[in-house]
């Protein structure tokens, strides 16, 4: 009776030894793994920079001081400037419409308007937003956005990219990626100097009735 005794205390302390020790390796790879995580999104906010000229109508996107990514944009006409200054990416959405202006909708009667507040007469209207695809928010109301890129500054403070440029910009930046908005920058003279540009400015507007549905969140712009 007293060696069976003896062997089951046996087994039972190799059991709890085993428990511990798995407990121990599982924490420890379980810690492994949020450190990674972290310091990889650390890595990324801080060597990614996104470099925005005024003058030259241009986004930079820089990693550890190299230009990954440079394109054509359209910036804050007069009376609407685009903020200059230090900011960090504060939001990101696909599907992003306007507050500030848009359609008024009845039926098939669509009405530009830059006042949402007041409606037209004869109602009931409904207010559907200017839309604003692959929308990167880097100031209250202020972002990056898919539209047509004029060589004229033309947005009301926003920052127009055209077409599959404002898809790759999307996925390029994150959540704290830092913005940095001046009237020029170095880049200007180098990779900047001889930047294509589209002449959207030359292309009617887009039709109302595509501005309104979700078709202009489904596919680049490309008129």
């Amino acid at each position: 009776m007293g060696k069976e005794k003896t062997f089951i205390n046996t087994l039972s302390y190799i059991y709890w030894l085993y428990f511990f020790f798995f407990y121990l390796s599982s924490s420890a790879l379980a810690l492994n793994d949020i450190s990674g995580s972290n310091e990889e999104n650390s890595t990324v906010s801080k060597e990614r920079i996104v470099k925005v000229s005024l003058q030259n109508q241009a986004v930079y996107v820089l990693d550890r001081g190299k230009v990954i990514f440079v394109a054509p944009c359209t910036v804050g006409k007069s009376g609407h400037p685009t903020p200059k200054g230090v900011f960090h990416i504060i939001a990101k959405s696909i599907k992003k419409r306007s507050h500030s202006y848009g359609f008024w909708v009845k039926g098939n009667d669509i009405r530009a308007t830059e006042n949402p507040s007041q409606a037209p007469p004869g109602g009931p209207w409904e207010y559907v937003g200017y839309p604003m695809p692959y929308w990167v928010e880097f100031a209250p109301g202020y972002g990056f956005h898919e539209g047509f890129v004029w060589t004229t500054p033309r947005t009301h403070g926003c920052i127009r990219l055209h077409g599959k440029s404002a898809i790759e910009f999307f996925n390029l930046v994150s959540i704290g990626t830092k913005i940095q908005i001046a009237d020029s920058f170095p880049e200007d003279l180098t990779i900047g100097k001889h930047l294509k540009r589209p002449r959207d400015e030359l292309l009617p507007d887009p039709p109302p009735q595509f501005m309104i549905s979700e078709e202009a969140f489904e596919k680049p712009w490309e008129f």
